[in-house]
């Protein structure tokens, strides 16, 4: 069932999406009433909004859904994936009213309730292919009517962006914390139940860390120790880890310099596995290059063919950078899982430590759960070391 907006609703509430390329998409404000400036990308899940949103790696992106009814099923606690909502701004094209037993506030509750600005009403399609025509677009949503469309624009424009931005740090959590299955909010509904015992403890850097990711490696027995982006490759050795995660994140890489130094550091003396902005980590800290993406990827249908078995995974993914495999030592470094759309590099295994990296989510929150898998080979690996 659609939201009930009228017309007197939607004229009070007017809004608009103004993009550095000097294109407009109106709409209404369905979120809080504050303008932002983000990196304006396209989400193709048909759902999975609520953790869209608390996904940090979206932090500083302004993220438009594709598919046209958003809201149906409402928020559930249960179902974020971090402490808070991270992304920039949300655009959309119908907002519905939610009907759903689980739901404890509408989006809209939600959006408010965490100061995110959104509009509705935006042709998305649209703006999707701009897009992908123009590729990734900086932009300015404005939902106060303090600025016109022109100053719009020229915001956008000026913005800095997020190449050469840092914004690992911003979203990581301060203090390093035990991660407690049994605090989780999804032991309400079973997921903390009956774990296998912890046998072994890894850290995990958290570069924009998700709580299903956390999840994911406990249900193989593996206790999680959650770390700031900034720990140090003394301070993780100190903990003596039977080895070392390095999660999802926003923005540029190359710009996370600590990070790739820290890595650097931790390579052959723990076994490591890394997942999308820790992938790209691994691919600079190992001597190669990333680069950025026309528009990303941005979604949970992205097909990816494992070199090994030949398999194809359906994934979820969150990036605007890839790793360039040309600029690797194929000596040293094996690309293991390709994109079957664009031929991008979706893994990478070193050929001599127990390292591998994947640049999907295989938490699949939200997703298929294709790549689970991993999470128990990062187990065998460890094992095996």
């Amino acid at each position: 069932m659609t939201q009930n907006w009228n017309w007197r609703e939607r004229r009070e509430k007017r809004a608009f999406l103004a993009l550095a390329d000097g294109s407009v998409f109106r709409g209404w404000s369905v979120g809080a009433r504050r303008d932002t400036l983000g990196e304006v990308v396209f989400n193709t899940g048909m759902s999975g909004y609520e953790e869209i949103l608390t996904d940090p790696s979206y932090s500083g992106q302004i993220v438009t859904m594709t598919y046209p009814e958003i809201g149906n099923y409402g928020i559930t606690p249960e179902d974020v994936e971090s402490r808070q909502a991270f992304a920039n701004g949300f655009v959309i094209h119908e907002l519905n009213a939610p009907h759903n037993w689980r739901s404890r506030m509408s989006l809209q509750e939600y959006l408010l309730s965490q100061n995110i600005p959104a509009v509705a009403g935006v042709d998305t399609r649209a703006l999707t292919t701009r897009l992908r025509t123009r590729g990734t677009l900086k932009g300015f949503l404005s939902v106060e009517e303090k600025v016109d469309e022109a100053e719009a624009v020229r915001r956008a424009q000026e913005w800095c962006g997020l190449d050469n931005q840092d914004y690992a740090a911003a979203v990581s959590v301060k203090e390093s914390f035990e991660w407690d299955p049994k605090g989780d909010l999804t032991a309400t509904w079973g997921i903390a139940r009956d774990l296998p015992p912890a046998d072994l403890t890894v850290v995990a850097f958290d570069y924009g860390i998700k709580w299903n990711i956390l999840r994911g490696l406990r249900k193989q027995g593996i206790a999680v120790r959650v770390v700031p982006a900034r720990a140090t490759a003394q301070e993780i050795l100190a903990l003596k880890p039977d080895g070392v995660f390095l999660s999802n994140g926003p923005a540029d890489p190359a710009a996370v310099t600590y990070a790739i130094e820290t890595i650097r550091e931790l390579v052959g003396r723990t076994p490591i596995m890394g997942i999308c902005l820790g992938h790209q980590l691994v691919g600079l800290a190992l001597g190669g290059r990333t680069y950025r993406l026309k528009f990303g990827h941005h979604g949970c249908n992205h097909p990816v063919m494992n070199l090994e078995t030949q398999a194809v995974e359906i994934t979820a993914q969150n990036h605007n950078f890839a790793v360039d495999p040309e600029t690797l030592d194929a000596a040293a470094v094996e690309v293991t899982h390709i994109n079957l759309n664009d031929q991008t590099v979706e893994g990478l295994r070193h050929r001599k430590h127990p390292l591998f990296t994947v640049q999907y989510h295989p938490e699949a929150a939200p997703g298929p759960h294709d790549a689970a898998y991993l999470f128990k080979n990062f187990r065998d690996m460890i094992l095996k070391a």
